[in-house]
């Protein structure tokens, strides 16, 4: 609730529901921090474990997309400190994690500085969102109910793209019969079905698999032959299985489409590792040596600088020539000099001091040594951890993960919402061209219905969306300063943001801006062109008052409303239009996620009818008021069809089914198995139920 702007302008149900929201937004492939927030976001990024912090202060020695070193110094002497940065790790709700530096070579840093974003960030500020141009009006009544109208512009910039991570699993297991193997041959299958297969029968790095695309081959012995140790022998040495074995393949699931990003094997102890479990081992390997590689070298220069800087500090009791360079006893040598020497003519050098700081450099190369060993310990532990037999459950010799990455485009169906508890679907997706524009040409991104404010008593969307355009036109002023530099343009742009900062009440911005120097003062103002950030913490937001001011610097209307015109027509609206930045999230209810379709499948075993749900790939629920619906109608075929062949006519559907594959018309349907279970029931409490064939039906037989 501390992250909803103007949330004294909200219902508590709304703003509650806006709470609860925030939770389920997805992280979005492009960051953005909202224009409109309350001060606390920063604040929630600083205190969250996804960003990463600078434990101590000290200078960015080395960065790149993978770790930071910092380079500092302490009363100890100069440090380096290392930053690993998590990339593309999957989360429980299947979306991507991911840690990206901030921060520069050469960067001073301070500690407890945020210097990578994680997920959801921007800048070391929380950012779930979006800044969205919003209109409130109907259109064509296609946001109707909630429903939300986008331009096609926000899809193709990718502006609410996401990237999820899906986790498949097979596991080959020890039957009764025989063992399950993980592998290529599979029987009744085309040579161009395997084509993106190893040669273990896995699905190779990098492949973009579509539903119904085999990810692991496996095959399973057929449980009806049993056979004799002689045949055991024999497949064992010709590896004949293919009329012995049944296809239990993992597939590619129906909603599921994207690149093979990650494989895991793991092998039971005792079983031989297959080629691609080998391979795993090797590739899980090298980066740990380059890692340690890395750090070592990291290790190797700290103690060059830690040296340097210690014996500069020292008077020299022998003279010594160090290249061209003579140093006399009682002289120092420069720091850059002793940063120049090979490590091993070094220990010639410190013969020339005196015998304390002689032990001193030996101590120092013990420390150094220490930590050099410290580091393998720990490198040779990882890779002993990586060598161990995989501990897998009873009965189970292979397992193998697939990992599958996706990226999601906003679509038609998609839940979306704003922060004060204004969700809804999205409807329409139209062309830029079609969208209302403004007097300046450029077209709104969103289009919001105006009867979902009064009712839900969310007013602060309203106010959020007025502070919103406020922040982007102060922004594209100062964009126009940019972008038309004069002679005294430092000095116009740090008068117009100190205007902007008082106006806006921005007290130690203003402090700040007349103090900062010229470089600075850029940087903040491309930053500021981008939209200037407000704070409205709670019941102290801008009031009315603040508003006629900023609208007034802005150069908006005193209602902040303006003309728009019809996209399709290019007529000019009736009524003037309430046009803005809202902060828009996409939810983590997607439309890919919940769409499902069956015709046959799985069958529970008691009752004989569809399994439920999407994740068991079973049918939809036909209850008893939707009974109470078709007999309402009248409509006694499709009644019967639902109770029986669709549901638990076991005969009858198999019937159906084949007379459906054959072209003819369906049959008459038998008997539901929800009789028998019934009949069943009804013994078990000690009642004889038994079923009668009817007399009609008796002499029509005997006829």
């Amino acid at each position: 609730a501390a992250l909803i702007p103007f949330l004294e302008h909200d219902d508590a149900n709304r703003a509650l529901m806006g709470s609860n929201m925030q939770r389920q937004a997805v992280p979005l492939l492009k960051t953005e921090a909202p224009v409109v927030g309350t001060g606390m976001e920063a604040i929630v990024s600083r205190d969250a474990w996804e960003a990463v912090k600078a434990r101590r202060a000290g200078i960015v020695e080395k960065v790149d997309a993978k770790s930071i070193y910092i380079m500092g110094e302490d009363e100890t002497g100069v440090f380096i400190d290392h930053y690993p940065m998590e990339k593309n790790m999957r989360t429980n709700q299947n979306t991507t994690f991911t840690q990206t530096p901030i921060v520069k070579l050469g960067d001073a840093i301070k500690a407890g500085q945020i210097i990578a974003d994680g997920a959801n960030m921007d800048q070391g500020e929380l950012a779930i969102g979006k800044n969205i141009m919003v209109a409130f009006m109907p259109w064509y009544g296609y946001n109707y109910e909630d429903a939300i109208i986008v331009s096609e512009k926000i899809i193709r910039e990718d502006t609410f793209t996401s990237v999820h991570t899906y986790e498949k699993e097979v596991e080959a297991r020890e039957l009764k019969h025989g063992t399950e193997e993980i592998t290529r041959d599979i029987p009744n299958i085309r040579e161009d079905e395997l084509l993106h297969l190893d040669e273990s029968g896995i699905v190779q790095l990098g492949t973009y698999v579509k539903p119904g695309m085999i990810l692991v081959g496996k095959v399973s012995p057929k449980g009806e032959i049993k056979p004799t140790p002689e045949e055991r022998l024999l497949r064992a040495i010709f590896g004949e299985k293919a009329g012995h074995v049944v296809n239990k393949s993992l597939y590619c699931p129906a909603s599921m489409e994207g690149v093979v990003v990650d494989i895991k094997v793991f092998t039971k102890k005792g079983y031989e590792k297959d080629a691609r479990a080998i391979q795993a081992y090797e590739e899980e390997k090298a980066i740990l040596d380059s890692d340690h590689h890395d750090q070592l070298l990291m290790i190797d220069r700290e103690e060059i600088l830690r040296i340097a800087h210690y014996l500069s500090e020292q008077e020299l009791v022998k003279d010594v020539t160090i290249g061209d360079d003579e140093f006399k006893a009682g002289s120092k040598i420069p720091e850059e000099t002793i940063k120049g020497v090979n490590r091993f003519a070094l220990r010639g050098v410190v013969q020339s001091y005196s015998d304390d700081v002689q032990n001193e450099y030996e101590s120092l190369k013990n420390y150094f040594l220490k930590q050099k060993k410290r580091l393998k310990n720990e490198h040779e532990e990882k890779l002993s951890i990586l060598e161990k037999d995989d501990i897998l459950p009873s009965g189970v010799t292979k397992l193998v993960k697939i990992y599958i990455a996706t990226k999601r485009k906003l679509k038609v169906g998609d839940k979306m919402a704003g922060r004060h508890g204004n969700k809804g679907i999205v409807s329409n997706i139209v062309p830029e061209i079609d969208m209302p524009y403004m007097e300046d040409g450029r077209p709104v991104e969103i289009i919001l219905n105006p009867l979902g404010v009064p009712s839900r008593m969310n007013i602060g969307q309203i106010l959020e969306v007025h502070l919103g355009l406020v922040g982007k036109r102060l922004g594209e002023q100062l964009q126009e300063m940019f972008d038309n530099k004069t002679e005294n343009f430092i000095k116009e742009l740090r008068a117009k943001m100190i205007e902007i900062a008082d106006v806006a009440k921005l007290m130690n911005a203003k402090e700040t801006l007349g103090n900062m120097s010229d470089e600075e003062l850029l940087a903040y103002g491309r930053d500021w062109s981008r939209g200037v950030k407000f704070a409205a913490p709670v019941f102290e937001g801008t009031n009315q008052a603040e508003f006629d001011k900023l609208f007034e610097l802005a150069k908006i209307e005193s209602d902040g409303k303006m003309t728009l015109y019809d996209g399709k027509t290019g007529e000019k609206m009736i009524e003037r239009v309430n046009v803005g930045y809202m902060y828009m999230l996409k939810l983590h209810h997607l439309v890919d996620e919940k769409v499902h379709a069956r015709s046959t499948g799985p069958y529970s075993l008691v009752t004989q009818q569809p399994v439920g749900g999407k994740a068991l790939f079973g049918g939809q629920r036909f209850g008893e008021m939707e009974v109470w619906a078709l007999e309402a109608y009248g409509a006694a075929h499709i009644l019967k069809e639902m109770l029986t062949i669709k549901s638990d006519d076991v005969e009858g559907r198999a019937r159906a089914y084949r007379a459906l594959t054959k072209g003819e018309s369906v049959p008459a349907s038998g008997v539901p198995e929800t009789m028998f279970v019934l009949t069943k029931e009804l013994q078990a409490l000690g009642l004889d139920a038994e079923l009668y064939e009817s007399k009609k039906e008796v002499e029509s037989e005997d006829e």
